[in-house]
C-alpha cells in the first residue's frame, strides 16, 4: 500500500524546494504560512494530498530535485579545471544546473498550483519586520 501522506522530512523539502521559507517551531505561535494566503494554500494541499500525488511527488520531484541539487554542490569540484589534455571545463556549469534545478522546482510549485515561493523569484530579497 503506498504511503498516503508526507513525512515531516519531505513537507520541510517541498517547502524549500518551492521556495517558501522555512515554518520553524509550531510551539512558537508565529507559523508565518497561517498569515499569508498562498503559504496555507500550499499546507493545505501538502497535507491533503492523495496517495497517488504523494507517489507522483515523493518519486519524480523530490528524488529528482534531490539529485540536481546534489549536482550543484558537486559542481565546485570542478570549478579549479579550466582545460586537462582535449577536455575543456564548462565555464557556466553552475549557472546551467542551478536553472534546471530552478525549472524543476518551479514545475514543483505548479504540480501544487501555488505560485513560487519568495526564494524562487527574480533578485529575491527577503526582508525580516520585527
Amino acid at each position: 500500500m503506498p504511503d498516503t501522506t508526507f513525512t515531516d522530512a519531505q513537507k520541510t523539502d517541498i517547502r524549500r524546494y518551492c521556495g517558501y521559507p522555512s515554518m520553524g517551531a509550531l510551539s512558537g505561535g508565529q507559523q508565518s504560512w497561517r498569515f499569508f494566503q498562498t503559504y496555507g494554500f500550499m499546507e493545505f494541499r501538502i497535507s491533503n494530498s492523495t496517495a497517488e500525488e504523494v507517489a507522483v511527488v515523493a518519486t519524480t520531484y523530490l528524488a529528482n530535485l534531490a539529485t540536481l541539487e546534489a549536482a550543484i554542490v558537486s559542481a565546485s569540484d570542478n570549478l579549479d579545471t579550466d582545460r586537462a589534455s582535449v577536455w575543456y571545463h564548462n565555464k557556466q556549469e553552475i549557472q546551467h544546473r542551478e536553472r534546471l534545478f530552478d525549472d524543476w522546482r518551479r514545475r514543483l510549485c505548479g504540480f501544487f498550483g501555488i505560485p513560487p515561493g519568495p526564494a524562487l523569484q527574480p533578485n529575491s530579497q527577503m526582508s525580516v519586520v520585527v
